[in-house]
């Protein structure tokens, strides 16, 4: 039963949350942004105490159920090593954990977060790479898939769907998830739960407290026979049978070990209704130890609270070539995110604002100090003024939520005028697109020669009340490079 319910929990919460990350309607953050919320790591970041707390709470109760029911690389895992139990059967065997590289780990992306060495941070969330996996690798499927709905429902007049562009936003990011995802499903089809237990430091941030949890895998060893079915069967190779201990640092509460023990000698029980008679893990702990795992906790906690296709034909006369991004000074970061140190410090590189833009403006960076966070560029789309989406999603407050009246008044950057690409100068016609188009009326055209009022007019940006919303750059009828483009602002302001 155990067992079961646990399953229907842990699917229940990955499809949603894979739904979530696939969505290409933007409404079901709506009702399922919560999940990415109660992720450890992002309700860490994002100072979220609420959740922080309940998370501690529920693993000081029933140990490790985090792992193995909310956590969606977790019970991706799971599906994994179901597939390699179908290979070979009662195949895993107990091991000792590996406490210097689980501690280590955890030690680094303390430091990580501390000193803001995102890359760190973004490849050791878990959370996070599951959002990478689903995002780069999942989603383009499902929407090539979408597309085919919309096509077909186009055909009987229904709008139910609508077409979505399907292109690759990074290639570095594409394949970190690919060697993510490979690594993964390796390490679970041959021994289970390596990774959560070995590598993952949300994992073992949450074993300091799961050694005190109230409900636990409990070994009878009056009705034991040593027969060992349980530790051939635990994925978390947590289980020394021969001692009748459980090292309840590394379980996840599964069930899978109480479902295959035919002499009922293994139970999830309170401790109060049950006692053991060899020590256990906890019990044989010193008060040093104790200490220390006390206060690693409080130093990820305070640390995450101080830190934190092909060508393109117009109207089918002539054929336009496609835009590439320019080379920017200084990144653009979403409205909302305050500054560069504040992204830096607090995204954890999940893609869910990535996927989540409606306009085709967030894609992951390539760049070593930011990479794979989210940067805007506008080859594709602009940052339209009324969407404030991105804010809506983060999990981590790396974007804050603002409202559509904040966002019309913050300064992600400015639009700086490229003169050798401006149409007026290269093809010597009036232009004036970017003008026509600015929201926020930052743009004014000017006669190129001050004593000659018919001579062609030019761009004069106002950066005083300019936004930086790209609008003027995905506009630009100059290809490759636009001749007008936006420079991002170390600090956003407010005007």
């Amino acid at each position: 039963m155990l067992k079961r319910i646990r399953r229907v929990l842990a699917l229940f919460c990955f499809t949603l949350l894979t739904l979530l990350l696939l969505d290409v309607s933007g409404v079901l953050h709506h009702w399922l942004g919560w999940l990415a919320k109660v992720q450890l790591l992002p309700a860490l970041l994002a100072m979220n105490v609420g959740v922080v707390l309940a998370l501690c709470v529920l693993t000081l109760v029933f140990g490790r159920i985090y792992c193995s029911v909310i956590c969606p690389l977790g019970v991706m895992q799971d599906g994994f090593a179901w597939l390699g139990r179908r290979r070979k059967k009662n195949r895993y065997s107990w091991s000792p954990e590996k406490r210097w590289l689980r501690y280590g780990l955890l030690g680094g992306m303390i430091v990580a977060l501390a000193t803001g060495v995102n890359i760190v941070v973004a490849l050791l969330a878990p959370y996070s790479a599951y959002g990478r996996i689903v995002g780069s690798l999942v989603r383009p499927m499902y929407a090539r898939v979408n597309n085919g709905l919309a096509l077909l429902a186009e055909r009987v007049d229904s709008y139910a769907f609508y077409e979505v562009d399907v292109w690759l936003k990074s290639l570095p990011t594409l394949v970190v998830a690919a060697a993510t995802l490979v690594v993964l499903a390796w390490l679970a089809w041959r021994n289970g739960r390596t990774y959560c237990n070995t590598v993952c430091p949300v994992g073992t941030l949450l074993s300091l407290l799961a050694r005190f949890s109230w409900f636990k895998v409990r070994i009878d060893n009056d009705r034991c026979v040593t027969c060992g079915l349980c530790a051939k069967n635990c994925k978390a190779s947590c289980i020394d049978f021969k001692n009748h201990r459980v090292d309840y640092s590394r379980c996840v509460a599964c069930g899978d070990c109480i479902e295959k023990c035919n002499k009922q000698a293994i139970r999830y029980t309170p401790a109060m209704r049950h006692k053991v008679s060899c020590p256990s893990e906890t019990e044989a702990q010193s008060p040093d130890a104790s200490r220390r795992a006390f206060l690693a906790v409080s130093a990820l906690s305070a640390t995450a609270a101080l830190a934190q296709e092909g060508k393109k034909v117009d109207g089918g006369l002539a054929v336009v070539e496609q835009k590439v991004a320019p080379v920017r000074q200084t990144p653009v970061t979403p409205p909302g995110s305050l500054s560069a140190s504040n992204m830096a410090k607090h995204c954890t590189a999940c893609q869910l604002c990535v996927s989540t833009c409606p306009n085709d403006v967030l894609r992951p960076s390539s760049d070593l100090s930011t990479f794979m966070q989210p940067t805007s560029s506008f080859e594709h789309g602009f940052c339209r003024p009324e969407c404030v989406k991105c804010s809506e999603v983060c999990p981590t407050g790396a974007i804050r939520p603002i409202t559509r009246a904040e966002k019309t008044s913050i300064q992600a950057g400015h639009a700086v005028w490229i003169k050798k690409n401006c149409v007026p100068l290269t093809d010597e016609r009036e232009c004036g697109n970017c003008a026509r188009h600015c929201p926020v009326g930052a743009i004014t055209m000017v006669p190129i020669d001050e004593n000659d009022e018919n001579s062609l007019h030019v761009p004069a940006v106002n950066e005083a009340r300019c936004i930086g919303c790209g609008a003027c750059e995905h506009v630009c009828p100059a290809s490759p490079l636009s001749a007008i483009i936006v420079e991002g602002h170390e600090v956003h302001r407010t005007i």
